[in-house]
């Protein structure tokens, strides 16, 4: 088992925001990013969280990544809606921006809608959430990356498109309900995992390259490369597949960036949308309705008694709450690749 370490949220956000800066970031760009990674982290999303410092920061120094928030392009505002072009800089500014702009449009008219094309990788997307949820606001992000084919479409073969989230910040009378579901059966992530750890998937999730189901990862890493089945499988793929092609039209579509261009650097469309409910059926009205649903959902009989019933996000927020008191828990691995960067930029371990 791989040992973990406890540290101070407070020191360990300084450290990331210092290793940042010191690799060339704006103070803004860094401690926006730092935010955003370091929430992944908290809510248990380890494969989105601080595990990308390093490779957001190799790509800073490589020069394919930007970090100045100059570079970030507003293309067009109207007050609701707008578009930013991110010349490839580090993606949760990038988004964080465009929320800020959507959740701008939202409280001035009811609703805000702002896209990105050209972020560079943007992380985790339910750590973007819960600022605005704490406001009142329902914020949905939805991202694709037209420089990628990792999904096959229902009934199809070859690779087409990327996992194409979707995830959702619903505020209760409580904690916020999180959602952020790929439109894929599996994250390119868990099938990296398994083919590191010499282990199979849990299910056939993938189609290799002659048109098999497997659940062997290495079947996804071949040359020509094998493909993640839509959401819902083999059976049910179709649902997924639309719902991609739903994702695909709001992101690359409308930032008008996107297969077609034939870009050759990973670079996210994103769109984020945010509603403020007062000016509909009133904030109190929704939250009323969104808390009974939540606690209707809590109460009904779990299949297994050992694991009961929960809401998107429950699980995340409570491992966020443990790690804000307790310190937050990091392998020795991830210690290890940060120390790495801190003597490679000339900087105090984070270690020591």
């Amino acid at each position: 088992m791989t040992q973990a370490t406890h540290y101070d949220v407070q020191a360990l956000t300084t450290f990331v925001e210092r290793l940042f800066e010191k690799a060339g970031a704006d103070t803004e760009v860094a401690q926006v990013v730092t935010r955003v990674l370091l929430e992944g982290e908290l809510l248990g999303h380890r494969t989105h969280g601080l595990n990308l410092v390093s490779r957001y920061i190799d790509g800073m120094l490589g020069g394919q990544v930007k970090a100045r928030a100059q570079v970030l392009e507003q293309v067009s505002d109207s007050g609701i809606s707008s578009l930013f072009d991110g010349h490839y800089v580090l993606g949760p500014y990038c988004v964080s921006r465009a929320l800020d702009c959507a959740a701008k449009g939202a409280t001035s008219q009811g609703i805000g809608i702002a896209v990105v094309r050209r972020a560079a990788h943007i992380g985790c997307l339910a750590a973007y959430l819960k600022p605005y949820t704490d406001q009142g606001l329902v914020a949905m992000l939805y991202s694709s990356d037209p420089s990628v084919g990792l999904v096959c479409a229902h009934g199809g073969v070859d690779p087409v498109y990327t996992p194409n989230p979707i995830a959702a910040g619903i505020p209760t009378q409580g904690e916020p309900i999180l959602l952020d579901v790929s439109m894929s059966t599996v994250t390119l992530g868990l099938v990296g995992q398994c083919r590191d750890a010499g282990s199979r998937l849990p299910h056939s999730v993938l189609v290799s390259n002659d048109g098999q189901l497997s659940d062997d990862p290495r079947d996804f890493f071949t040359s020509p490369q094998g493909s993640i089945l839509p959401l819902g499988g083999q059976a049910f793929g179709h649902k997924g597949f639309a719902l991609a092609l739903l994702v695909e039209a709001l992101t690359s579509g409308l930032a008008g960036h996107g297969r077609k261009d034939a870009p050759d650097q990973w670079g996210a469309s994103a769109t984020a949308v945010v509603i403020d409910p007062r000016f509909f059926g009133g904030l109190q009205a929704f939250t009323d309705e969104t808390s009974f649903l939540g606690r209707l959902i809590l109460a009904s009989r779990p299949l297994d008694p050992e694991r009961p019933v929960r809401l998107p996000g429950q699980a995340g927020l409570a491992l966020r709450r443990q790690a804000l008191e307790q310190g937050a828990s990091l392998s020795s691995q991830l210690v290890a690749d940060l120390d790495r960067l801190a003597g490679q930029l000339q900087l105090p371990a984070l270690s020591q």
